[in-house]
């Protein structure tokens, strides 16, 4: 079954095709750059480059899988949570060309489409799985016990662990978004330099990352110039191992209280070099795995999207093409 899927929930224009859920055809993708000025995510302005751009990255996709529409048996789209605006762009153009052409659609949501890019890239990865979804608008560790049928263990209680990558990086002048120049930056400091903040440590699941994120900037208030300039590594360095270091603490520990041989990370901060080195030294002393995406499946993609679709019609069949946008949609299974 080849699936067609659309991911427009933030400021990714993304459409894949995927033949039944991991051999990937194709996976057009383009972050849009109009928000650089802003430093963040304008959603008028996210909404309009979807309509700008859906079109042209529908045809590449096709282009790109040697296919036609009629090759196509499945639909899929994001249907939530998101910036209701983007949802809109491309729930509605998947929901036309499902209603044209009469083929199956599926909403999908966003956060089982990060949960299953791991499933599309790792065949081996146990059913069951502990699985840590982290990106730049969510943070949640979901016990796993089978597609679709989800545990939400614990999450952010403020800011995502991917909102504080960037908003310290725009502190630091790395820009927007900034998180990979931050990971690049922390390569080359100390991570123990400075003791910022480790939140929540008492709450077995629960995370917070705010702290840190205003301690960065208490600490870089206290500098002049030349020793910002002079700490700059160390900073990023030491904030990056804070959040990783709960990150990493709080995961491993589900494992161990609920008895998970496989760890899944996904989303937009599985990305991050550090994060993935610290979870597999910390699951590997326990004979625990840890399985990541590649890079081209952590931030927001219709790969991941296509992947949830096919598995979703497999288990519930064809969704309804009433289905709306949902900007504060959770994982849970809703449609059984």
């Amino acid at each position: 079954m080849r699936v067609l899927a659309i991911e427009s929930s933030c400021d990714e224009t993304s459409v894949a095709i995927v033949d039944s859920a991991r051999e990937i055809l194709s996976n057009a993708v383009l972050s849009q750059a109009a928000h650089t000025a802003f430093g963040g995510v304008i959603p008028e302005v996210a909404s309009r480059e979807h309509v700008r751009t859906i079109v042209p990255l529908y045809e590449q996709a096709l282009r790109d899988a040697d296919s036609t529409l009629g090759d196509i048996d499945l639909i899929a789209a994001t249907h939530g949570p998101g910036l209701v605006g983007p949802l809109l762009v491309g729930l509605s153009f998947a929901k036309g060309l499902a209603f044209a052409t009469g083929k199956p659609f599926v909403p999908v949501n966003h956060l089982e489409g990060h949960l299953a890019a791991n499933l599309l890239a790792h065949p081996d990865l146990d059913a069951r799985h502990l699985c840590l979804i982290v990106s730049g608008g969510h943070t949640l560790l979901v016990a796993v016990e089978r597609f679709a049928e989800y545990t939400v263990l614990g999450q952010t209680r403020d800011d995502a662990a991917g909102e504080a990558f960037d908003k310290v990086a725009k502190i630091m002048g790395l820009g927007y978004p900034g998180g990979a120049a931050l990971d690049k930056l922390a390569a080359t400091g100390n991570p123990e330099a400075i003791a910022f903040p480790r939140a929540m440590r008492k709450e077995p699941y629960a995370f917070s990352f705010s702290g840190v994120k205003t301690a960065v900037s208490l600490y870089l208030d206290r500098l002049n110039d030349d020793q910002r300039e002079a700490q700059r590594a160390d900073v990023a360095a030491s904030f990056q191992e804070a959040v990783v270091d709960s990150l990493v603490e709080k995961t491993i520990n589900a494992a161990q209280e609920h008895g998970f041989r496989h760890i899944s990370v996904t989303g937009g901060v599985a990305a991050n070099s550090r994060l993935r080195t610290k979870m597999s030294e910390a699951a590997a002393v326990e004979n625990r795995r840890v399985f990541v995406p590649p890079l081209s499946l952590c931030g927001d993609n219709a790969a991941m999207i296509a992947a949830a679709g096919f598995l979703r019609h497999e288990l519930f069949g064809p969704g309804e093409l009433i289905a709306n946008a949902i900007p504060n949609l959770p994982l849970v299974v809703d449609d059984q």
